[in-house]
């Protein structure tokens, strides 16, 4: 029987989970590359976070790129701080954030080492350690576990302790692997969700999800794909 693609982790689950011991992790070259091509082709990927010998994954559904110190909505749009040091530093690692005083938020630092610019998960599709989110995100139904960049960070154990992680380094805790690539005719696009600065910063398309997938965690759309002339944008519009 034919399954629909944004069920994946929910038919893997059912049938005692996921067996992705041959998966590749993806290369510290994958994450090198402009941001919108990396958050285009981070959909379909697999985020693992291991935890005590036991996998905790999801399916990246949606993502959101920032990028330089000319995007308004981006942390970087007031130069280099402490606070956001990492997105300056090298490709593949975790730039992992708290707001509003009770949520984190995991990013991906992407191009090059001295440009700051990096990727947020805002949703998975939950694939393994099922019964370790359930745990952590008691009373809420499966289909909001991981939907949200703070329910991607609560359900997987992510805070501040994965800062400057490398996600590419062997022994890593936290990783990203291949994963099923996503069509682009299963791909939509529309403006960040929430973000603040000026009118570009609020418009720009920049946000990347899974047009079908019941976990994405903001507004859908049966738009088109992306334009391919924008994945390759790494300057302001």
């Amino acid at each position: 029987m034919a399954r629909p693609p944004q069920a994946r982790g929910l038919w893997a689950a059912a049938e005692g989970g996921v067996r992705p011991e041959t998966a590749r992790r993806l290369p510290r070259s994958f994450f090198e590359r402009p941001t919108l091509e990396v958050a285009r082709d981070l959909l379909g990927r697999r985020l693992v976070r291991l935890e005590r010998g036991r996998r905790i994954s999801g399916c990246i559904v949606e993502v959101e790129a920032y990028i330089g110190e000319y995007d308004q909505a981006s942390h970087a749009a007031v130069g280099r701080t402490p606070r956001n040091a990492v997105m300056y530093g090298p490709a593949g690692h975790a730039y992992v954030y708290f707001i509003y005083g009770k949520h984190y938020c995991l990013n991906v630092v992407t191009e090059r080492e001295g440009f700051p610019a990096a990727i947020l998960i805002r949703a998975l599709e939950p694939e393994e350690g099922l019964e370790r989110i359930a745990r952590r995100r008691p009373g809420v139904p499966m289909r909001d576990w991981l939907r949200g960049p703070g329910r991607v960070c609560a359900g997987l154990g992510i805070d501040r302790r994965f800062n400057g992680h490398d996600l590419c380094a062997p022994g890593a805790q936290l990783w990203l692997e291949e994963g099923e690539p996503v069509p682009d005719e299963a791909v939509a696009v529309g403006p960040r969700i929430g973000v603040r600065g000026d009118a570009l910063a609020r418009c720009r398309p920049w946000r990347f999800y899974v047009r079908e997938s019941p976990f994405v965690s903001g507004p859908r759309s049966r738009g088109g794909a992306p334009a391919r002339g924008l994945t390759g944008e790494t300057k302001p519009l």
